[in-house]
């Protein structure tokens, strides 16, 4: 092989290298936005469920508790209907943002549809869970939400429901969803 074939083939070679890194962060960023939601900082549902499937195995696994909670903005049709669908947007993130920014990093945060959002926090009873619940709704219903100078009370209506053995991640989260209605109802 000459000296210019053997730089031709290094040239190659490092072409094809960077090639293949592209491609392996563009993956990357495919498999986050495949998890992430598209408008908040939170995971999506199928990202959140995922997090509840791996929390269930750790938790058979070690022994450990977890609990999950399960959010329905109260209020929320109320910035989309005076305040329009922008305002409604930046409400949801602002939720978010509220949420993570009062979650242990361990924990898990995602936006389930619409204004409905999961939290689940690893190392945690119900207790733990209620408790966390109170504080959030009393730091939504403190922060109300604000567009163009105009401020709109928001609150959350919570479900609280400890793991207790589960292995299927759908029906945890059904069971902190009806404990949520429940809540919601009894108001």
């Amino acid at each position: 092989m000459t000296q210019t074939a053997a730089i031709d083939l290094n040239a190659e070679i490092d072409r094809l290298r960077a090639e293949v890194e592209a491609l392996r962060l563009r993956a990357e960023a495919a498999e986050a936005a495949a998890e992430t939601d598209v408008l908040t900082p939170a995971l999506n549902r199928r990202g959140f469920i995922g997090a509840m499937t791996r929390t269930m195995a750790y938790c058979q696994r070690h022994g450990v508790p977890a609990v999950l909670l399960y959010l329905d903005l109260d209020g929320f049709k109320r910035v989309n209907d005076r305040l329009g669908h922008a305002a409604g947007d930046a409400a949801l993130v602002q939720v978010a943002d509220l949420l993570l920014t009062n979650l242990r990093e361990s924990d898990a945060v995602g936006r389930l549809g619409g204004d409905e959002f999961g939290l689940l926090m690893l190392n945690a009873g119900v207790e733990e869970g209620r408790e966390k619940a109170r504080k959030l709704a009393a730091a939504l219903a403190a922060e109300g939400f604000t567009w163009d100078g105009v401020k709109v009370e928001l609150g959350g209506s919570f479900g609280v429901r400890g793991w207790t053995d589960h292995t299927d991640a759908e029906v945890w989260l059904a069971e902190a969803d009806a404990a949520m209605w429940l809540r919601k109802k009894a108001r």
